[in-house]
């Protein structure tokens, strides 16, 4: 591709972004699409009056822009926690990162690569992309040491904002551990895989286990039912609830005529009263319960002492390390019921088939990137297909199917990797939601840097030198030297890839394309105007949206000096998703749980990686460039990042996975001299509830939990619509 299909990519992705954003400040206006652009609250609090039409609805601005820059970082955490917060501090880092390398690399490295040897140039317009690469620099050039000059700052600034980020989020971390809005959880301990003994259920076993060893730490316990006896449950209420509403309603709009004389009620009260008994007596009270026989071998153990789940949180409580397996409790909106009455003894059994199902999965995904990067080298595939000449001697047909079509069609397979990543880490029996998305986006990130970055890489070696390169791929000494050939070749690719999927992925996000065609749909040709009808409001998408910007930022760094001109476009990219994601997490999403941060070493792994692999791609370039001197500081620098990453395992990382005892410690004892400490005792027994409404229609109501008697505790309300 030349410089002149590349600004005519860039003009397309420049006016298509435009167009989506100024048609957002549009829609944004409207009303009738406030439950897509506001929230579940807002939308419900909005649609309950009539705007009246005024002609600034349909003329863009950008205030949501200024809205969405000017917001402080407490803003962010009352509206979508750590999480969101941390995820727009790797945003931020990549920013910081990207304005050095963008300075160091286009100032200074992207001329010498341009006159990096002798040779007549053409316009700028009809240039080759190539040579604007290291590529272009001859062998045993001088100029060289000024790369591995650029490596060393890059390096040195990456690892300075990694360390203050860290720390930065670390203090984050702590303050939420210490946080009084996460207390049920840190009283709570799961326990799966209770033995079963016979004439004993696993609530007994439970007691007499946990009162032997934890006497006097040990406070309650709640069982986990199985979902059969949980649906049935649900059904029931469910029956009681339309009972109630019925009356309710006919209440409020049957036309009264006569009223009674002692209480004022209509003269029809005596009869809705009795309709009402003869309705509810028709759930009879052994169906509202649930018995020994529907429990799961897992329970949620309350103690008495923060300290005292922490302990018995983390040891092994039997010598069979299959048997009364103990993990620190997730947050109640956290939890994940369904996977908690699944057999731990089955759990390494579902993790290999996991495994396998995802190396299938990824060898399957290979076809689409061969594909793509066929497309990408058109010209050189007329060596052995020579019917493509055609469509090659055409100008433009060649820059649309080289330029543009194969970074659409690697994105739109993209699109089907986060939902199938979920359903594996689904599979996995993790017990708490964050953990499955964190889980998937674990997934999505090794799947991204494989199959976008390394499969396209490869394949382009394979393409370019296919009567050398396919015979060297398995040999690992080769592979330095096959990067260092095929990454400046291929980083033409990843300048259109970042241009399509980047920036059209985040005017997608923003304008929220499948939300905004169901609601179309079901207002305008299916004319449902009804409250019920108002789609529940999501979280934020952190498997699918943190794998992306950890991709672009691997895209960046290591073509940073040796196609330097992919950074401009990464930089423009981060900037971008600055202000949509700070705009999306502001006003579209909401906070359903937390992990409390735990995506940032995913973030700090991948960017380490990334410096990583661009230190030893530059090691593998003056090695074939014949530059002794640059090779020989490149390499300590690796060994340095190597060091620097280890240093930061050991600081920061413990905290983001055990709970530090002198916190919890210290919470204990000032709920012990405030005297809140029974009060707490007293809302561990309604914290958790796994009897939630399946239709919906509730809202966020829940079910009192059942007690193991033979009497069951009223419906209670949950605090309403999550904070839009």
């Amino acid at each position: 591709m030349n410089v002149g299909g590349l600004l005519a990519s860039v003009g397309v992705n420049s006016v298509v972004c435009l167009g989506v954003f100024s048609l957002y400040s549009v829609l944004r206006k409207q009303p009738h699409f406030a439950t897509v652009y506001f929230g579940h609250k807002l939308a419900r609090a909005r649609s309950k009056r009539h705007d009246p039409f005024w002609l600034a609805r349909l003329v863009p601005s950008a205030s949501w822009v200024v809205k969405a820059w000017s917001a402080t970082e407490d803003e962010l955490y009352a509206a979508g926690g750590v999480d969101a917060v941390v995820f727009l501090r790797a945003v931020v880092f990549s920013i910081k990162l990207f304005t050095v390398s963008s300075v160091i690399c286009l100032v200074f490295v992207l001329p010498l690569n341009y006159f990096g040897k002798e040779m007549k140039h053409k316009e700028i317009r009809e240039e080759l992309l190539t040579v604007f690469t290291i590529g272009n620099v001859k062998r045993g050039s001088e100029w060289l040491g000024f790369h591995c000059f650029a490596l060393h700052i890059i390096t040195i600034c990456a690892c300075f904002f990694l360390y203050s980020e860290f720390k930065h989020i670390m203090k984050m971390r702590l303050n939420h551990i210490n946080s009084p809005l996460h207390c049920a959880s840190q009283f709570t301990v799961v326990v799966r895989a209770i033995p079963w003994i016979d004439q004993e259920s696993y609530s007994d076993t439970l007691t007499r286990f946990f009162t032997d060893f934890y006497s006097t730490s040990y406070l309650s316990h709640q069982m986990v039912y199985e979902k059969s006896a949980i649906q049935k449950l649900m059904s029931d209420a469910e029956r009681m609830y339309k009972i109630l509403k019925s009356v309710h309603m006919e209440r409020r709009y049957v036309k009264r005529l006569l009223r009674c004389g002692f209480c004022g009620g209509n003269n029809n009260a005596s009869e809705e009263m009795k309709e009402l008994s003869d309705e509810s007596k028709s759930i009879t009270k052994e169906e509202t319960f649930l018995d020994d026989s529907d429990e799961c071998g897992a329970a949620l153990v309350f103690f008495r002492t923060r300290y005292a789940a922490l302990v018995a949180s983390e040891a092994l409580q039997t010598q069979n390390p299959m048997a009364w397996v103990t993990n620190a409790a997730p947050e109640p909106r956290d939890m994940f019921w369904a996977n908690l009455c699944v057999s731990y003894q089955s759990l390494w059994i579902r993790k290999i088939i996991v495994v396998f199902a995802s190396f299938f999965f990824v060898t399957f995904f290979l076809v689409p990137v061969v594909f793509t990067q066929s497309l990408v080298h058109l010209d050189k595939l007329t060596k052995f297909l020579p019917f493509l000449e055609k469509a090659v001697g055409r100008v433009v047909l060649e820059q649309l199917v080289t330029g543009y079509l194969p970074s659409v069609i690697l994105t739109l397979f993209l699109y089907m990797v986060p939902p199938v990543m979920y359903v594996f880490s689904t599979l996995e029996g993790v017990i708490s939601r964050s953990e499955r998305k964190r889980s998937a986006c674990i997934k999505v990130v090794y799947f991204v840097i494989w199959n976008v970055f390394f499969a396209n890489i490869l394949t382009e070696a394979a393409i370019d030198h296919y009567q050398i390169s396919i015979l060297k791929l398995g040999d690992y000494k080769n592979i330095p030297a096959l990067l260092a050939k095929a990454v400046p070749s291929t980083a033409t690719f990843f300048m259109t890839y970042c241009l399509t999927s980047g920036w059209a992925s985040l005017a997608c996000e923003l304008i929220q394309v499948a939300p905004i065609l169901t609601n179309v749909v079901s207002r305008y040709i299916l004319k449902n105007s009804s409250d019920s009808s108002t789609p529940t409001p999501f979280s934020f998408p952190y498997h699918t949206e943190v794998p992306r910007v950890l991709l672009f930022g691997l895209l960046g760094i290591t073509c940073s000096t040796l196609a330097p001109l992919i950074l401009p476009f990464v930089l423009v990219y981060f900037v971008l998703a600055f202000l949509v994601y700070r705009n999306q997490i502001l006003n579209v999403y909401v906070m359903k749980y937390d992990s409390g941060g735990q995506y940032w070493p995913i973030v700090h792994n991948t960017a380490i990686f990334s410096l990583v692999l661009m230190q030893v791609i530059a090691l593998g370039v003056f090695g074939i460039k014949d530059a002794p001197g640059p090779s020989t500081f490149t390499f300590p620098l690796i060994v340095l990042t190597l060091l620097f990453n280890q240093f930061c395992r050991q600081r920061f990382l413990p905290v983001f996975f055990r709970t530090p005892a002198k916190s919890v410690i210290e919470m204990d004892r000032v709920d012990e001299q405030s005297g809140q400490m029974e009060d707490i005792h007293q809302s561990l027994l309604t914290a958790y509830s796994q009897y939630k409404s399946q239709s919906g229609r509730w809202g966020s109501r829940k079910l009192g939990m059942i007690s193991r008697s033979n009497s069951a505790h009223d419906t209670a309300e949950m605090g309403g619509i999550s904070h839009a």
